[in-house]
């Protein structure tokens, strides 16, 4: 169980979170972590990397020449990898760098982000994030308390705040349906609404 520090929206103190998920240092489980932030950026690969092989090049049909008297290894094609202008052999293809990761093993990994931003004291909690949706004015709330660069999951996908981090160099804001273990690892602060962490806590019940 754990009581975590609730702010309010001017980022002063405003009560407590009661959870029965427990947020110790023995929950930070790295290798799990790990694993999700690999298939993370796997899955975001294009791989559309392509060559033509031997079956892609156009002629062929036709023996390039006899097949003794020449003094040259016999061939069968032009298309051959072995001839000028031919196939080749074993290049890449389109394919799919996605990775499957189970339900148990991204929950896992989202329970020892929370922990080990709450034990670093990375993690911030906020009744609510109030935002006119202008990028100077959270910018300079967030980097007054020095809380950049930051990851900011909001409870609604229509929150502004997620508006005016759109052009923060060092900020994402993010929809708590949206939680990505990666980008909570890539940045250093967590801030994050309290129904926000809510839906988070209540899936790792």
């Amino acid at each position: 169980m754990a009581e975590l520090n609730v702010l309010n929206s001017k980022f002063d103190a405003a009560g407590k979170l009661e959870t029965a998920v427990s947020l110790t240092p023995e929950d930070i489980n790295v290798a799990v972590v790990h694993q999700v932030v690999k298939a993370t950026l796997a899955s975001r690969r294009q791989g559309n990397a392509a060559v033509k092989c031997k079956a892609l090049i156009s002629g062929g049909g036709k023996k390039p020449f006899k097949q003794k008297g020449t003094g040259n290894a016999r061939q069968g094609s032009n298309r051959s990898p072995l001839m000028p202008g031919g196939g080749s052999s074993f290049g890449p293809i389109p394919r799919s760098y996605e990775q499957k990761v189970n339900k148990k093993t991204m929950l896992a990994a989202i329970h020892s982000v929370l922990a080990d931003k709450h034990q670093s004291g990375k993690l911030t909690i906020l009744n609510e994030l109030k935002s006119s949706g202008k990028t100077k004015e959270l910018f300079n709330l967030l980097n007054k308390k020095g809380l950049l660069p930051a990851l900011v999951v909001t409870d609604s996908s229509e929150s502004l705040a997620i508006r005016a981090c759109r052009n923060f160099s060092n900020a994402k804001a993010v929809p708590v349906d949206g939680f990505s273990v990666y980008e909570a690892v890539r940045y250093e602060n967590l801030v994050i609404e309290k129904k926000a962490l809510e839906t988070l806590l209540k899936k790792l019940v």
